[in-house]
């Protein structure tokens, strides 16, 4: 099995104005589809060849508390951060200039080690980091596992290990139904 990439990661915004300024003319991310109506509108942004974000417009959602990025919480949560990539530290002052210019909050510029980072916020609240690689440090090639006091789990190493879940059977060709959903109305009268 080989992953391309994050196909997209799903976000709500009350407000689909002011989301698409952010992410399409702020930050340069193409918008790439948008469908719906008013109450229930879908926005597709491109980040890179693989990978999109794509914000639900629900007019009732409440808005949400700013959260530090990497803080722990207690209760229920799931999600605390994005970060995006980027090719360089050049790029990544180029970002902190322009959230700045837009009077959005941004962070100094971070070094982790292996990724230089800028930390903010967009204006739904949710954390965003944007991270630059650190030259000559390649985790994918090289992975590092430098836990204090790793769980058994981690010492077993990055890559997957077999037989720790209950083998999977494929559905026969002749049995795979795909089931229509939103999106097929609005793409089947483009000529692709």
């Amino acid at each position: 099995m080989k992953y391309t990439g994050v196909n997209h990661i799903a976000m709500v915004t009350k407000d689909i104005d002011t989301t698409i300024r952010f992410w399409r003319d702020l930050l340069c991310m193409r918008l790439i589809l948008s469908m719906g109506k008013p109450g229930y509108r879908q926005c597709f942004f491109e980040i890179s060849e693989n990978d999109m974000i794509l914000f639900f417009e629900w007019p009732d959602v409440e808005e949400i508390p700013i959260k530090d990025h990497g803080v722990p919480v207690k209760g229920a949560f799931a999600f605390d951060h994005l970060s995006f990539g980027v090719e360089s530290d050049d790029e990544l002052w180029e970002i902190k200039a322009k959230l700045e210019a837009g009077g959005f909050w941004v962070s100094e510029v971070i070094d982790h080690g292996f990724i230089h980072s800028i930390y903010s916020f967009d204006p739904n609240n949710i954390p965003i980091e944007f991270s630059a690689p650190v030259k000559g440090v390649d985790l994918r090639t090289k992975p590092l596992l430098k836990d204090r006091c790793p769980t058994t789990v981690i010492s077993e190493g990055s890559e997957p290990q077999k037989g720790k879940w209950p083998e999977s059977r494929l559905t026969p060709p002749q049995d795979r139904d795909i089931y229509p959903g939103e999106g097929k109305d609005y793409i089947k009268d483009n000529p692709y």
